[in-house]
């Protein structure tokens, strides 16, 4: 139960709830990461798309279920408070929220990279005030806009593809073959860095405090926002590797844009820039939505500051926890180069996944109930340790560090 006054306005239907998640995680996945999952895999990049999505998938119907038994806002951080107890439901909401401002980071940067080069940083930053401004105002408007923005992203995205692989004549099928010229170790990393794409759909359970009929609207929309989202990466991944080869992806710092330009259409390029910025734009809008409502969560029950639980009296937003999550992300957009972030925060989402999983585990004791959770736990934790080694040894650090700080509050707090 929360404090009187302090629900949030249920307003989302299972429409809105599709396209958050939509628009979480079709802009980080194209114009983000598909370049170093190229990088590492070589040519097992579509078997690595294949892992991820599998692993993806298991969460996807973990978090489903335990969203239609628990729509709270907060995600995981409050299944794994259900069912393993307090320590676990905190280590994941801990690692949601530092992984995923890291990436919120990431994303703002991303809008400044293809909108003003030189001046990334600050476009960057505004972009972060302009969108916790929108986020401020209420839920319905952040859904109305992240509608739009998945809208042209969508219409980008499709005429990539059909110029690319129909109209350009320099596709070659031959640069499709599937192998394992990246060994089993840059699979599995690929996977892990292309998993950051999948992530997005932990939204729609972060929001469930604002979903209509949750119990019947989350688990129908986390599945379908995963297929839709899948369908388009396939799409996409097959005609930027038609074109580039997966070397040549490897080393594009632009995939999409660089794409058309060798199908020998430049003129398409700086559409594809602006839907890359447009894309971003949508991914930080949903990042910071499902940031501000774990942060709610974790501060109702004191693992946060208990003033960021405060809830608008009017537009019935945590307005607070949005206002401080905006800051620190506008902090790291101004000072910091996040270009390693993907890889930290694919460890951080992992965790919060492998924490998922292991709640979804002990909703049934049936064995045939078992297996998703099961191979999502062990998918979470393998894709998690076979990331590059910083963004390993930066992610078990900060584990870390939360852990401390909850043994200290432990024992600072009187039970």
């Amino acid at each position: 139960m929360t404090p009187g006054g302090s629900e949030l306005r249920r307003t989302l239907g299972l429409g809105d709830a599709v396209v958050v998640g939509l628009g979480s995680m079709i802009g980080a996945g194209v114009f983000a990461a598909f370049a170093p999952a190229a990088r590492a895999a070589g040519s097992g990049l579509l078997l690595a798309l294949a892992v991820a999505a599998v692993v993806a998938y298991c969460n996807a119907m973990s978090s489903a279920r335990l969203a239609a038994r628990y729509p709270a806002s907060g995600g995981t951080y409050v299944y794994g408070r259900e069912r393993l107890g307090e320590f676990w439901g905190y280590l994941a909401g801990w690692s949601f929220v530092v992984g995923k401002t890291a990436s919120c980071a990431a994303m703002a940067l991303t809008v400044g990279a293809y909108l003003w080069p030189e001046q990334a940083h600050a476009v960057a930053v505004a972009a972060v005030v302009a969108l916790t401004a929108v986020n401020y105002g209420g839920i319905h408007k952040s859904a109305w806009l992240t509608r739009v923005i998945v809208a042209v992203v969508l219409a980008v995205l499709a005429s990539v593809v059909v110029v690319v692989c129909l109209g350009s004549g320099r596709a070659d099928a031959a640069r499709l073959d599937i192998g394992l010229s990246g060994g089993t170790s840059g699979l599995l990393q690929a996977a892990g860095l292309l998993f950051f794409a999948f992530a997005g759909y932990a939204r729609v359970a972060t929001l469930g405090e604002e979903v209509r009929d949750p119990r019947r609207t989350i688990p129908r929309a986390i599945p379908l926002a995963l297929a839709l989202t899948l369908a388009v990466y396939g799409c996409v991944a097959v005609a930027v590797l038609s074109v580039l080869g997966p070397a040549g992806l490897g080393k594009a710092t632009a995939p999409l844009a660089d794409a058309v330009e060798a199908a020998g259409l430049p003129g398409l390029a700086p559409v594809v820039r602006v839907g890359a910025a447009v894309a971003a734009l949508g991914s930080l809008l949903a990042l910071i939505l499902g940031v501000s409502r774990t942060t709610l969560a974790m501060a109702r029950d004191g693992h946060l500051p208990r003033a960021l639980a405060a809830v608008h009296p009017r537009f019935r937003v945590p307005h607070r926890a949005e206002l401080a999550v905006g800051a620190v992300v506008a902090v790291l957009a101004a000072t910091v180069d996040v270009r390693g972030a993907i890889g930290f925060s694919s460890f951080g989402v992992l965790a919060y996944y492998a924490v998922a999983n292991a709640s979804a585990w002990t909703l049934d004791a049936s064995r045939v109930s078992r297996v998703v959770p099961a191979l999502g736990l062990v998918g979470c934790v393998l894709l998690a340790f076979s990331l590059p080694a910083v963004s390993v040894v930066v992610g078990v650090g900060v584990l870390a560090v939360g852990v401390v700080a909850y043994g200290v509050r432990g024992q600072q707090v009187p039970r």
